[in-house]
């Protein structure tokens, strides 16, 4: 599935803002936040709804629902909990699993240390958070762990994404639709972003 590129300028403005060096924690924190709603609503975009009968203040009337149980949010740690609370607003009821990944900085590849899923997640539709998509690794290997424990429906959601990971995640998991608020430029010799916004966990939790 080709990515889906949000194009919106509002979430061009929130970029710029984090693109820069200068962006203070609190700030960066917050509009990763605010795009990370943006991305759910475009994710959101082919949900199906449910019939139900409620009463207004005048009357009674049938509305269309979201089944909120049907869906669970994966963010990759650490930098993926920094998109948690965006989604979190958008579908409070869904549940949560965590997967813990770290890049071996000589071969660039993930390393798993942690992984905890919701009993019943193969049931569910699953949405995978990582606010940079860069070699890929990361996003491929957490997917396969995903789909070894049965689930069938996968979406991930990133901010900043290079082509070279675009390219590998789509060629592994061609099922997965991917939601992204940018695609840069390239990545350079060490494995990060360019123009990209530096290491998105470092920012989000202020930790250099």
């Amino acid at each position: 599935m080709k990515a889906i590129v949000l194009e919106n300028p509002l979430i061009k403005h929130k970029l710029s803002i984090i693109r820069d060096k200068n962006t203070g924690t609190k700030e960066f924190r917050e509009i990763i936040g605010e795009i990370a709603t943006f991305l759910c609503y475009e994710a959101m975009s082919d949900a199906v709804l449910e019939e139900t009968e409620i009463e207004t203040p005048i009357c009674k009337t049938k509305v269309q629902k979201l089944n909120e149980d049907k869906y669970a949010f994966v963010p990759i740690l650490r930098a993926g909990t920094g998109m948690l609370d965006g989604l979190v607003k958008s579908i409070p009821n869904a549940k949560i699993g965590h997967v813990g990944l770290y890049r071996n900085e000589e071969t660039l590849k993930p390393v798993r240390y942690y992984y905890k899923m919701p009993k019943d997640i193969a049931n569910r539709e699953v949405i995978v958070l990582d606010p940079m998509l860069a070699t890929g690794g990361s996003a491929i290997d957490t997917i396969t762990m995903l789909k070894e424990d049965g689930v069938k429906k996968i979406k991930f959601l990133c901010i900043i994404s290079a082509p070279e990971g675009l390219k590998k995640l789509e060629e592994v998991h061609p099922d997965v639709q991917i939601y992204t608020a940018s695609i840069d430029e390239k990545l350079n010799d060490i494995g990060y972003i360019v123009p990209g916004l530096g290491d998105a966990g470092d920012r989000v939790f202020g930790t250099k």
